[in-house]
């Protein structure tokens, strides 16, 4: 089978460069969801609480109940809630608060411009009214950056929105209130971090998204997928390879298959240039559901070592290129 490998120094190297923009890894929160950005769940889990992180972003209970162990704090962005020692919950909606149990640790979300999830400041009030009724527990407000990646004044005014948050929290009397705002690649931007915690994801994986106009932090990559070798043949001068035959062998040529394929979460190959491996290696013809070949006859192929240079080839985001592989890829720390 395919396998996948995760490299310790690495993701501890972007844990430092993310704590130099913090000032302390108390304040970095590792982000978990969907396997860990397709690192695997539970094994970022452990590395990044051996590093000392002791806070963790998951999407859901089921995400959670599998790493709490690890930390002192989980915040769960999504579904059902509980009173629970460890987990927090975010409320995305007004609506949401009326289902909440007595006691219930939850962080307030609040929509200061992005206009997907969050309770808009004009209900800010009521939401914070329906805390105390309820008597649930506020533990953290927070909000979410609909560009920080980009240039332009988004990312400042949504700042200001979400100081203004701060302020009337404050003035409402609720204390002991972690406040957040911070994704990757807002922090990766800032000069002047002065909140409680950051929602570190992307860049803890190796990946600086920010506009090519801004300064770069030296971030290196975590994940490199494997694919093993299944069988070798010898393609004569004008026969095809796979699928519709979309590949014409131009002379005699020894030709591989490897365990991958867009079953695993691999994508499949387009019409356009092919992809081509860190090696240089061109994929020969379609991307079968388990298999892809190669003019190899290497036992072992690196696929990719890079989800960003990846993510130029199929136009799409490292993001993708990463969750989309298979929880069922085996992954070891290297």
């Amino acid at each position: 089978m395919a396998y996948i490998t995760i490299n310790r120094q690495n993701f501890y190297h972007n844990l430092n460069q993310i704590a130099l923009k913090t000032g302390s890894k108390e304040k970095i929160a590792i982000v978990l969801k969907d396997n860990a950005y397709g690192h695997g769940l539970k094994l970022i889990a452990k590395l990044a609480s051996e590093y000392g992180i002791k806070h963790a972003v998951v999407r859901d209970l089921t995400e959670a109940d599998e790493v709490k162990e690890f930390f002192e704090s989980v915040l769960v962005l999504a579904g059902e809630s509980r009173v629970d020692e460890v987990c927090s919950f975010a409320i995305n909606s007004i609506e949401q608060l009326s289902g909440m149990e007595k006691g219930c640790r939850v962080e307030l979300k609040v929509d200061t411009g992005m206009h997907r999830n969050g309770v808009a400041i004009s209900e800010l009030d009521e939401a914070l009214d329906m805390i105390t009724e309820k008597g649930l527990n506020l533990v953290g407000v927070m909000t979410h950056f609909k560009s920080a990646d980009e240039l332009g004044s988004d990312y400042f005014w949504q700042r200001k929105y979400f100081a203004l948050v701060k302020q009337r929290v404050n003035e409402r009397g609720f204390d002991n209130v972690r406040f957040h705002s911070h994704n990757s690649s807002a922090i990766l931007r800032t000069r002047s971090f002065d909140e409680d915690m950051v929602r570190a994801g992307i860049a803890a994986y190796g990946y600086d998204e920010l506009h090519e106009s801004f300064d770069k932090t030296d971030l290196r990559p975590v994940l490199t997928l494997y694919a093993k070798k299944v069988a070798t043949k010898v393609l004569k001068a004008g026969q095809r390879v796979g699928y519709g035959g979309n590949y014409t062998a131009p002379k005699d040529m020894v030709v591989s298959t490897y365990n991958i394929g867009y079953g695993d979460g691999w994508l499949r190959a387009t019409d356009k240039a092919p992809y081509q491996t860190s090696e240089g290696l061109e994929v020969l013809g379609r991307v079968s559901m388990d298999l892809i070949s190669f003019e190899s006859e290497k036992e072992s192929l690196c696929i990719m070592d890079d989800a960003q240079k990846a993510a130029k080839h199929f136009e799409t985001i490292s993001y993708e290129i990463m969750t989309a592989l298979s929880s069922d890829i085996p992954r070891e720390v290297v």
